[in-house]
């Protein structure tokens, strides 16, 4: 299986879908971060459903999911951008309790965040978390917020991570009345050995052979930070001089670290009387990874 996520459509019912696999694009996140198995799990879930979301929205800019929780795990993001690049990363304290997302976060809030790179006014939606796993507060929220009947399912592990929508479109006519709810339960018989290791043509072949369906070009999924040294540099100089050099007179240098990639940034003392100069150009100012 490879990073991919595939589109289709039900071509006599409002129906659209998407089936998306993540490989390496996973195991990146979890190259840089060692997260508790069931917080990875959780995290996983979260950045296949992120895919599959961006991928109904055909956006310019990014797509941010986000869960803040009062329990021990804090913090869930994920980052998905029009392109298909993705990034994740989480916060959490002490040992997690095994169980399902409300046992881990607590009481807490949802907000899906959507940053357009063309200039227009960024959009965000915050709810108070309904469900005890990533789809139902997924589907929950896109319910009630956006009003879009949604089906979801997730999987993820240790070296993959997997999703699969559906979604029924809203203003067009259906003339086969049960076809939602007979795909919804369709949807419900696949494990998730079946969602991570069948390719998306089998899956739904499986699924759906009696529907006619129409398949679009698989579209390519990858990680990609988008943090660079010229974006801290600009965060210090945020700062200003003095707080800057405050800090570096407790200590001999300043070092940032990426929370989604662990890239680490040092800037000393010659770095930042550099970064106050009316002539600061940083060198390779435009690299990501």
């Amino acid at each position: 299986m490879s990073d991919v996520l595939q589109r289709f459509v039900f071509e006599a019912t409002p129906i659209r879908g998407e089936i998306v696999h993540l490989d390496q694009t996973w195991r990146t996140v979890l190259e840089r971060h060692h997260y508790p198995e069931v917080l990875r799990d959780k995290l996983g879930e979260l950045m296949a459903a992120a895919a599959l979301l961006a991928a109904t929205l055909k956006l310019r800019g990014s797509l941010i999911l986000q869960i803040q929780g009062s329990g021990p795990v804090s913090l869930l993001v994920v980052e998905c951008t029009g392109d298909m690049t993705m990034r994740a990363t989480a916060k959490w304290e002490g040992e997690l309790p095994q169980g399902g997302l409300a046992e881990l976060v607590g009481s807490g809030r949802f907000a899906i965040t959507l940053d357009p790179q063309d200039g227009s006014q960024a959009y965000q939606g915050i709810v108070a978390l309904e469900g005890n796993s990533v789809a139902e507060i997924l589907e929950n929220y896109m319910l009630r917020s956006e009003q879009l009947d949604t089906r979801l399912i997730l999987s993820a592990n240790d070296k993959q991570a997997a999703g699969m929508l559906l979604q029924k479109l809203p203003g067009k006519p259906d003339q086969d009345e049960d076809a939602w709810n007979r795909a919804g339960k369709f949807l419900e018989t696949v494990t998730p050995q079946e969602l991570m290791e069948l390719a998306p043509e089998t899956l739904l072949h499986r699924l759906f052979h009696e529907d006619d369906i129409r398949v679009f070009e698989p579209q390519p999924v990858s990680f990609y930070c988008r943090c660079s040294r010229s974006g801290v540099a600009n965060m210090l100089k945020m700062l200003g001089k003095e707080e800057v050099q405050s800090i570096l007179e407790e200590r001999s240098n300043i070092e940032v670290n990426c929370e989604f990639c662990n890239q680490q940034y040092t800037f000393d003392s010659v770095d930042a009387d550099q970064l106050f100069s009316s002539d600061y150009d940083l060198p390779g100012s435009q690299t990501r990874h």
